[in-house]
């Protein structure tokens, strides 16, 4: 098999070739996406799962080195989820290895959906140390028109040169800027002061080019993950609060004004978790997932009426199936209907109402 092959998923109708996504060929015509527009056929989780040892839905140990790539999973109502694939579905060939929390984002003039990662493998050798102090400044990217046939990944730095590591990256579409806006955890020491991790960011409309990085986010002690949204105009942010390992929900009128705390018994009641994700759910409530990495357990779902409501409810688990693979730090991408019989086909999922 060809390095090229080796470098995309071996799934029914997919392009080998870099060079016909490069070029436009074999492509399926972009989704237009509008959420307003198209209600969500499904949900799509990118997600790694953990640099120690893991079992897949069948009870079978997960190969160490498959932990750190990339997964993905499908839900029709974004509590349910069926894995795509007993394997991971992208490699990274790239920088270290391996990747951790992956966050898919579409770009919606064109409908190209991209998805970015930490450029990190603690299984290969990597020690948490280095990692945070002489890791990579860069983030992987992978780009697909159709959710089936990926680019090569390839590595794109945007840390600044003082950082020692870029982590947890996201990224979220800013109309009024006609952009993107990156956002990630970088160590970085001051001139006498102690290093801590700070979230910086920067923007882009391609994930090629991008402007300056900036401090973002600073805090007493360390923040890592933070995941934003919007909603009628007002933004939104749930971040991983390091001192007190909860999360912490603000809200803001621009992605770069001042930011105001707002109360959440129900957060600061969760402890040991990170990685915060927040969706749209189809009767219109919003989904948080976080992360229980302290316990090792992954994924937990929280739900509220609607979104900038803080009165979020732990479901039980009854109400939720996370699927047979653990799902750790990762990003949820909504979907059309198309794109998820289009999924289901390619990796043989029984079709569902």
């Amino acid at each position: 098999m060809n390095e090229s092959a080796q470098r995309t998923p071996a799934i029914p109708g997919q392009s080998a070739d870099p060079a016909a996504f490069r070029d436009g060929h074999n492509r399926m015509k972009p989704v237009l996406f509008s959420e307003s527009a198209h209600p969500a056929g499904g949900y799509l989780l990118v997600h790694f799962t953990s640099e120690l040892p893991e079992k897949d839905g069948m009870g079978n140990p997960i190969p160490r080195t498959d932990g750190e790539q990339i997964w993905f999973a499908l839900s029709r109502d974004g509590l349910h989820w069926r894995d795509l694939s007993p394997t991971p579905v992208l490699r990274s060939h790239i920088g270290d290895h391996g990747v951790r929390d992956p966050f898919p984002v579409r770009d919606p003039r064109t409908g190209r959906v991209f998805i970015i990662a930490t450029d990190l493998c603690i299984e290969g050798g990597t020690d948490w140390g280095k990692a945070q102090f002489a890791g990579s400044r860069d983030i992987i990217v992978w780009e697909s028109d159709d959710l089936i046939r990926w680019s090569e990944e390839r590595a794109e730095t945007v840390g600044i040169p003082e950082a020692g590591c870029v982590w947890a990256p996201e990224s979220v579409y800013d109309p009024e800027r006609d952009c993107f806006f990156i956002f990630f955890a970088s160590m970085v020491s001051d001139p006498g002061e102690k290093p801590k991790q700070r979230i910086y960011a920067c923007r882009t409309r391609d994930f090629r080019d991008f402007t300056e990085t900036k401090l973002w986010i600073e805090r007493p002690g360390h923040i890592i993950d933070t995941t934003v949204f919007r909603h009628d105009g007002t933004w939104f942010r749930i971040s991983g609060d390091d001192a007190t390992q909860r999360l912490l929900f603000e809200t803001a009128e621009r992605l770069e004004g001042q930011w105001t705390i707002l109360s959440s018994p129900a957060l600061s009641a969760l402890p040991g978790v990170e990685g915060p994700e927040t969706f749209t759910l189809p009767d219109g409530r919003t989904c948080l997932m976080a992360d229980r990495f302290a316990d090792g357990l992954g994924y937990l779902p929280l739900v509220t009426d609607a979104p900038g409501k803080t009165d979020f409810r732990v479901l039980g688990p009854e109400e939720y199936d996370m699927g047979g693979v653990k799902k750790r730090h990762g990003g949820v991408l909504r979907l059309t209907e198309e794109e998820c019989r289009r999924l289901e086909q390619a990796y043989h999922l029984k079709e569902t109402e």
